[in-house]
């Protein structure tokens, strides 16, 4: 797939609010600070479309890009951060939570892991809960030229190992880095074969 165009549209403060269901729509999601703007940034080969920020939790909207005018590229809040309010969390889980199970359009949830740390559990409830509301994901483990490849390895094996004592199928995954690139090849190919799907 080659991203000829990328345009924000509208930052959403409820599930409601969102864009019409028009077009197919894939959304990334991660713990704060797990570097989702950055990568998003790398795949639609733009530094400043999605916001990043050295303040985790600044995404707190569900904003919405359009992608070759075709398909909409959807940033949600991160999940797992500690230091807001919380009932300002609880309203955050809520939104994520109506958004992921009633978008209607919503063809694949990108779940963004840190592959320079072992398996934690907020990411495993994470995408066992996904798997309970039967919302299908992918797992895209990044910043991976922020650690040795030896520890990047044990730590995306370690994950799925995790995950098979649960799932008796595995999702698709891939490690990236957005610094180098790594990784990008393979996800647009893999947004290109779910935007296929969809045509036939």
């Amino acid at each position: 797939m080659r991203i000829k165009s990328a345009k924000y549209i509208i930052s959403s403060p409820t599930f409601d609010k969102c864009p019409k269901p028009d077009k197919p729509e894939f959304a990334f999601i991660g713990r704060s600070n797990v570097g989702k703007s950055s990568l998003i940034n790398m795949l639609v080969s733009q530094k400043n479309l999605a916001k990043t920020s050295s303040t985790p939790g600044k995404t707190q909207l569900i904003n919405h890009f359009e992608i070759n005018e075709k398909w909409y590229l959807v940033d949600l809040p991160g999940y797992g951060y500690a230091k807001v309010a919380q009932n300002d969390r609880r309203r955050w889980e809520q939104m994520i939570e109506n958004y992921l199970r009633k978008r209607e359009n919503l063809l694949n949830v990108f779940v963004l892991i840190d592959s320079r740390h072992k398996p934690q559990n907020i990411d495993l409830e994470f995408v066992n809960q996904l798997g309970k509301w039967e919302i299908p994901f992918t797992l895209i483990f990044t910043k991976s030229d922020k650690e040795k490849p030896g520890v990047v390895k044990r730590n995306v094996a370690a994950f799925l190992d995790a995950m098979r004592e649960v799932w008796e199928f595995l999702p698709p995954n891939f490690v990236t880095s957005a610094e180098k690139k790594i990784g990008r090849d393979e996800v647009l190919v893999f947004l290109d074969e779910c935007l296929n799907k969809v045509v036939e």
